[in-house]
C-alpha cells in the first residue's frame, strides 16, 4: 500500500488544531487532520471565546455560523467569592482602526470544534477520524506517522513534511511532543465541567468563581445554558469528598464551590442539570516548548494558562494562526531544513510575545485564587475599586488582537 504524503500532518482536531489544517490547506497545501474522538464531542473547557478572537473567526470564515449558535454577549467581568459578588466592565477588544469590536461570547466546544473541523475538511484538509497517532519516526525530509483506527483497529501510515501538534496537553502518550506520566501531588488540579439550564446567572455577566483550593468560572452559553467549570486542587477534592459523602467527584466539588460562594447557590437555585458532568486531570498548566526539527507544537501543547483567565480556546486558535501565516508567507523551496528552522525561530518568537504574557497573568490569578488568606486580603481592594477586574480581564489579553 503506498504511503500518502502530506505536506502538514495535524495531530488533534479541536480548534488549534482545525484552525491550522483550515488555514494551511486554504493556502493549497495538503493536509491530514488527525482526530482520534468522533465529533460531535463534549470537553472540559471554559467554551468562552473573547473579543480579540473574532477578526480569526471572519478570516476563517466561520463567525457568522459562531454569532448563530453562541450565547449573548458578555458584557461583565465578575468575582463571586464568599457572600462577595463584585462585577465591573469587560474591556472591549479594539479593532484595528481603535474602534470596539465587540464583544466575548461562549459555544460549547461540541458546536465549535465541529464548525472548524467541517471548514477546515471543505478546505480541503483530509480528515482522519478516528483515528490516533501511535508513533512518530524521523525520516528524510519529513515524519512517518503510524495511525491507529480507534474502532477498527486497523493501522495505517502517513508520511508528513512538517507535523502540527495540537492534541493539548492532558493525556499522556507516545509521542515525544506528549507529556510524561508524573507521580501524583497534593497540587495537582482536576477540571470539572456541566451545563445547567434555567439558572439564575445574570446575562451578560462571566464572573471568576473563588473558593478554597479552586477556582471556576460560569458563562451563559448556546441553546440557553449556562456553563459551570472549574480546577481544584487534588488535597482539597479529597477533603470535599468525605465532607460530602458522596460517590461522584463531581458532586462534591459543586457541593464544596456552593457552600462556599454565595454567587453560585444563588445562579444555580432552581437549575437543572443538562446532561453528565465532565472531568478531566490533572492539569498542569505551564510553559512547554513551540516545537523542533519539523515538529511544531500549538495550543496546550505548547503551552497552558491556568483556566482562571477563560482564553484557552483562544490562544490555542491564536498561537496555530501564528504558526500557519509564517509557515503560509514564509514559504521555502520544497520545505527545506534551513527554511523549517528559520519558521521554528520565528514562530518561537511571535507565540512568547502573544501568549506567555497571558500564561504568566493566570497562574498568578489562579494562585491568587486558590489562597484563602489572599483572598481575604485582597477583597476589600476589589470591593473598593471593582475596576481591578476589569484591569485583570485587560492583561489577561482581552483587549487587544495578538
Amino acid at each position: 500500500m503506498t504511503t500518502p504524503i502530506y505536506d502538514a500532518v495535524v495531530i488533534g482536531a479541536g480548534p488549534g488544531g482545525s484552525t491550522a489544517a483550515l488555514l494551511l490547506a486554504r493556502a493549497g497545501w495538503s493536509v491530514a487532520l488527525v482526530e482520534k474522538t468522533p465529533f460531535p464531542r463534549r470537553k472540559v473547557c471554559g467554551e468562552f471565546l473573547s473579543a480579540t478572537n473574532l477578526p480569526l473567526l471572519r478570516e476563517l470564515g466561520v463567525a457568522d455560523a459562531f454569532n448563530d449558535l453562541a450565547g449573548p454577549d458578555v458584557r461583565q467581568v465578575g468575582l463571586y467569592a464568599g457572600n462577595d459578588l463584585v462585577t465591573s466592565a469587560m474591556p472591549g477588544a479594539r479593532a484595528d482602526n481603535g474602534m470596539s469590536d465587540g464583544s466575548g461570547r461562549a459555544l460549547g466546544r461540541e458546536h465549535l470544534d465541529t464548525l472548524l473541523l467541517e471548514r477546515a475538511a471543505a478546505a480541503g484538509a483530509r480528515v482522519w477520524q478516528p483515528w490516533s497517532v501511535a508513533g512518530l519516526t524521523k525520516i528524510d525530509g519529513g515524519y512517518l506517522c503510524e495511525l491507529v483506527n480507534r474502532k477498527s483497529r486497523e493501522s495505517r501510515a502517513l508520511r508528513g513534511r512538517v507535523v502540527i501538534a495540537a492534541h493539548g496537553s492532558w493525556e499522556t502518550g507516545p509521542l515525544p511532543t506528549q507529556p510524561t506520566r508524573l507521580g501524583s501531588r497534593p497540587s495537582d488540579l482536576f477540571g470539572f465541567k456541566a451545563h445547567f439550564v434555567d439558572s439564575q446567572l445574570p446575562a451578560g455577566v462571566m464572573p471568576l468563581l473563588v473558593f478554597p483550593g479552586g477556582y471556576g468560572g460560569m458563562v451563559h452559553s448556546d441553546h440557553g445554558r449556562v456553563s459551570i467549570s472549574g480546577c481544584i486542587r487534588r488535597d482539597q477534592l479529597t477533603v470535599a469528598r468525605r465532607t460530602a459523602e458522596s460517590i461522584k467527584a463531581a458532586e462534591a466539588v459543586l457541593a464544596h464551590v456552593m457552600a462556599s460562594c454565595r454567587g453560585v447557590r444563588e445562579a444555580l437555585a432552581g437549575a437543572r442539570l443538562d446532561q453528565e458532568w465532565m472531568s478531566t486531570g490533572p492539569i498542569r498548566p505551564g510553559i512547554r516548548r513551540t516545537g523542533f526539527d519539523r515538529v511544531f507544537l500549538v495550543g496546550n501543547a505548547a503551552g497552558e494558562a491556568h483556566p482562571a483567565i477563560a482564553e484557552g480556546i483562544g490562544m490555542a486558535m491564536q498561537s496555530a494562526w501564528h504558526l500557519c501565516t509564517r509557515l503560509i508567507t514564509e514559504r521555502g523551496p520544497a520545505l527545506s531544513d534551513d527554511w523549517i528552522a528559520t519558521v521554528q525561530r520565528h514562530y518561537a518568537l511571535a507565540w512568547r510575545r502573544a501568549i506567555t504574557p497571558r500564561i504568566r497573568a493566570a497562574a498568578a490569578i489562579a494562585h491568587w485564587a486558590m489562597r484563602p488568606a489572599a483572598v481575604a486580603c485582597g477583597m476589600p481592594i476589589v470591593r473598593a475599586f471593582p475596576g481591578v477586574l476589569t484591569f485583570g480581564a485587560r492583561v489577561s489579553g482581552k483587549v487587544t488582537h495578538p
